[in-house]
Formats: structure tokens, sequence, C-alpha cells
């Protein structure tokens, strides 16, 4: 996979008992295209993957929601798993971090049961995306347009199903991360031009 993604700073929104592939393959993906990603938690130590209902691995946080400032990310990922949805979505910390995203129009990728979070949080109102179907009643009743898509792109969203959906999901992740990331540097460029005195400009 290209390099796309170099040096973008994606953060993990997570608690106990997240899908666990959900997490590995999509940052993978991330990884793969250059980015640097950060598990952000509920407390610190480690937190609980799970292969559905059964425990899987554990894996080191890095910060808390409470540390975290979103103006150093560039990207976020919500994987899904039941538990671990139900626990972050009413977590003002999580809340906080997405909506500041979702201000700023930075990337938001999520898949399953982790779009929760943004029903929670007041984020789907006129928005069109995917989720666990379980969860289609809950978006449509927030306000937004569910799809039964492998794989949904709405501006700055990009929403997906299930497991199977993964790869399409880390596709179209990469592809608005890279995008965003793009956009982002040029108008860093040119902000930079524009405050350079013309006596210094070589």
């Amino acid at each position: 996979m290209a390099q796309t993604l170099t040096g973008m700073s994606i953060a993990i929104l997570v608690t106990d008992d997240f899908e666990q592939v959900e997490l590995t393959e999509p940052r993978k993906a991330l990884h793969e295209a250059g980015a640097l990603t950060k598990i952000i938690s509920n407390k610190h130590g480690k937190v609980q993957g799970m292969n559905h209902d059964e425990k899987a691995d554990q894996f080191d946080i890095d910060m808390t929601f409470d540390e975290a400032r979103p103006e150093e990310f560039e990207g976020v990922l919500l994987p899904g798993g039941t538990m671990n949805a139900d626990q972050i979505r009413i977590n003002p910390g999580a809340q906080a971090f997405v909506k500041s995203f979702d201000t700023e129009g930075k990337p938001i990728a999520v898949i399953c049961h982790g779009a929760w979070l943004l029903v929670s949080a007041n984020l789907v109102t006129g928005r069109v995306l995917t989720s666990w179907p379980t969860l289609q009643d809950d978006i449509r009743n927030a306000g937004g347009e569910w799809l039964n898509e492998e794989v949904v792109v709405d501006g700055n969203l990009v929403s997906s199903r299930r497991p199977s959906d993964i790869p399409a999901f880390n596709q179209e992740m990469i592809d608005v991360f890279s995008q965003h990331y793009a956009n982002q540097g040029q108008r860093q460029r040119e902000g930079g031009l524009r405050q350079q005195r013309p006596a210094d400009r070589i």
C-alpha cells in the first residue's frame, strides 16, 4: 500500500471488549500507509479485545480520553464490539473528542457497533452511514440515513457494517484520510506563504 499517510496521527478510541479485528486490521492498513496510531481509552494500562463473544488479546493504552487532545490528531478510528460500543457511547470524554473532530471536519472512520458513539454525540443528523444492522433504527431515529452497504462515505465520515467488510472499509478509510491530509498540508503551505513577508521570499 502506498505511503499516503506518512506522519499522519490517528486516534483509536476503544474501551474493554472491543471487536479485536476491527482495531487490528484497520490499524495495520494505517501503519502500512505511513500513519501513526494511538489507542485512547477510559483508563490507563491495557484494554481487552474480543473475538465475538470470546476474550482475545490485550493492548497497551497510550492515553486516556481526559488526556487526549483532539488537535494533536488528524483522524479517528472507532472499532465496534457490542460491549465496547455500549460503554464508550456514554463517556463524556469520548463524545467530546468526536464532536471536536466533526466540528473541524476531520475524518472519522467507524465500523459495526462503533456508530453508537456518533448517535449519542448527536453527530448523525443529516448524515448517511451504515453500521451493524441492529443499529439502523437508532441511526434513523437520530436523524441519519442508514444504508445496507459494505462501506459508505459521507464527507468526512467513513462507515462499515461488520468484520467481513474490513477490506472495503480500509480502502475507503485510507482514501478519505489521505485526501484530508493532503488538503490540510496544502492549507498549511498556503497559510505560511501568506504570512511570509515579500522581503523574506527567495
